[in-house]
């Protein structure tokens, strides 16, 4: 009589099934991202984003309990990757930093989806009843801190010079970041977004650094 098989491990089926839920929730987050960039968040609708993902929204929905938590879900997604890319590891220095920056956004050029959602949604969240409005102003607070931090110790590690206003420093330079994104996102053969903000950083890096000893 043949020897009887073991059955599959439930586990393995599980781990397939979960495999299959992942990447239904990626694809999600890829459509909305497409989908919030293209008309943002109020013209949006769950049942085309469903539909452009070949589910039904019922589908959708038990990924995601509203077209708010989508949104705040595709907005976390992609600060975490700038997190990773960013704070992760403490920068040698203030200069060291600005070239993790030009690098971000490099990245950014090939991330153009992102980059458009981004614009649309800081645009439409300066309305203090957008779902995105509160993630936006801790965002830029946040970010903001971060670099005053950093700007304050390369004074303190004399990389800077002394008297500088940190926070002003820190706000002009996410202004033109932003700025300039918002400029390559609407015409991208319009400027080399990297060198331009390359340039910007280098001139503000001149600006604030220490004087070099002869």
């Amino acid at each position: 009589m043949p020897e009887k098989k073991d059955p599959a491990p439930r586990e393995s089926a599980g781990r397939g099934s979960y495999a299959v839920g992942d990447a239904r929730r990626r694809k999600i987050l890829d459509t909305a991202v497409d989908h919030f960039g293209r008309w943002g968040f109020h013209a949006s609708s769950l049942a085309r984003i469903a539909h452009d993902c070949g589910i039904t929204q019922g589908g959708l929905l038990h990924h995601f309990r509203s077209k708010e938590d989508l949104l705040l879900s595709v907005l976390g997604q992609s600060e975490q990757h700038d997190v990773e890319r960013l704070f992760s590891v403490e920068p040698e220095s203030y200069r060291a930093y600005l070239e993790t920056l030009v690098a971000l956004i490099e990245e950014n050029t090939r991330r153009p989806g992102i980059v458009r959602m981004y614009n649309v949604l800081v645009g439409e969240s300066g309305n203090i009843g957008h779902p995105a409005h509160q993630y936006f102003k801790e965002r830029y607070a946040r970010v903001l801190q971060h670099t005053v931090d950093l700007l304050e110790g390369a004074v303190r590690s004399g990389e800077l010079r002394a008297g500088i206003d940190c926070r002003a420093v820190g706000q002009e330079h996410i202004a033109v970041m932003d700025g300039l994104q918002i400029q390559w996102a609407l015409d991208p053969e319009s400027m080399d977004m990297p060198a331009r903000v390359r340039s910007f950083l280098e001139r503000q890096y001149a600006e604030i650094a220490a004087p070099r000893l002869p």
